[in-house]
């Protein structure tokens, strides 16, 4: 794990404590990785997705009883988010998202072509979509996400928001 995403875990451990103490059984988008067995130390049990593609496939969300849906850096990736939001049957969801940033262009890997970002949200556009797709936003928080590198973007970079988190809840 790299120190980037240790500080990004973090942030999204201590927002998710908050509005959904462990224990507690959560359902999070994505196959399993670093995250996934972190949160199980901190009393979580979780339960990841397979792989399958979630602009295509999302019956995976109805076919779990769970007391919350995560998706962890995963809605900026899909195609149509608004159906696999919409199909979950759990009647609470935390989310995190990267938030688009006015002075650099959407993620994009040269190497691994799923490591992309098809969005990258404003606040208000990702609220939007929540609430289009059934559900009422609880809480939320933003945090920044600073690099060690000298130049005009990394000094942005400390005081712009980059990540955005959501606690909500079904309608």
């Amino acid at each position: 794990m790299t120190k980037h995403h240790h500080k990004r875990y973090i942030h999204t451990i201590d927002f998710l404590q908050k509005v959904l103490p462990a224990p507690a059984t959560i359902l999070d988008l994505g196959v399993r990785n670093d995250l996934s067995e972190i949160l199980e130390t901190y009393g979580y049990t979780v339960l990841n997705t397979s792989g399958e593609d979630l602009d295509i496939d999302y019956n995976t969300v109805t076919s779990f009883e769970v007391d919350a849906v995560t998706a962890f850096e995963i809605c900026e990736h899909l195609v149509a988010p608004f159906n696999v939001l919409n199909a979950i049957k759990a009647k609470k969801l935390i989310v995190t998202v990267p938030l688009k940033l006015w002075f650099a262009n959407a993620y994009k890997s040269n190497t691994d072509k799923w490591d992309r970002h098809f969005h990258e949200f404003e606040d208000w556009q990702f609220d939007w979509l929540l609430e289009k797709s059934g559900w009422n936003i609880k809480e939320t928080e933003k945090w920044t996400s600073p690099i060690n590198k000298v130049g005009f973007r990394p000094i942005l970079r400390k005081y712009t928001p980059r990540y955005y988190a959501v606690y909500a809840e079904r309608k």
